[in-house]
């Protein structure tokens, strides 16, 4: 294969559809429009997924159950998986270079499935209570990324006034 064999794709060299440029283009009167009916009116703009009166596929479809829009999306990862990598620290920068997180901006939770032989340090959002026992028994660490979960604030009883309101 040499310069001179190359050619350009197909109709890459094609002039683009000028509609409604006269008798002579090819589609000159109606524009491709046809004659009369709901497309071929000037400001025509059906709703999308429209089809034409029919019930849409959006409608016809059973709805089931609750999409929850405030979940909260976890990558998991098992310690059989952080084993493997063979390193001292695992963060979520080296679970992106192995390949076992696909995006950086993932939260990262450790789940207790395999064993540690050695002492690693993990770095992650959030971790199941069998694997925050499992690395600190191997003599590892748990680094929970953005802090410890906040304690609940204690707030007074309903049932009980205050004095100091009467």
């Amino acid at each position: 294969m040499n310069l001179s064999t190359l050619r350009s794709p197909k109709a890459a060299n094609s002039n683009k559809k000028r509609v409604g440029r006269g008798m002579g283009s090819g589609i000159g009167k109606t524009s491709g429009r046809g004659h009369k009916g709901q497309r071929s009116r000037s400001g025509s703009r059906m709703m999308r997924g429209f089809e034409g009166g029919q019930m849409p596929l959006h409608r016809r479809l059973p709805k089931r159950g609750f999409n929850n829009i405030f979940r909260v999306e976890y990558a998991v990862v098992n310690l059989d998986r952080i084993a493997e990598l063979g390193v001292k620290e695992v963060t979520p920068e080296v679970l992106l270079k192995a390949g076992i997180v696909k995006r950086a901006s993932e939260l990262i939770k450790v789940l207790g499935t395999g064993e540690l032989k050695s002492a690693i340090t993990v770095h992650g959002h959030k971790f199941s209570k069998s694997a925050s026992d499992k690395i600190t028994k191997a003599g590892g660490k748990v680094n929970v990324i953005g802090g410890e979960a906040a304690a609940p604030v204690a707030t007074k009883d309903k049932g009980s006034k205050d004095k100091a309101t009467k």
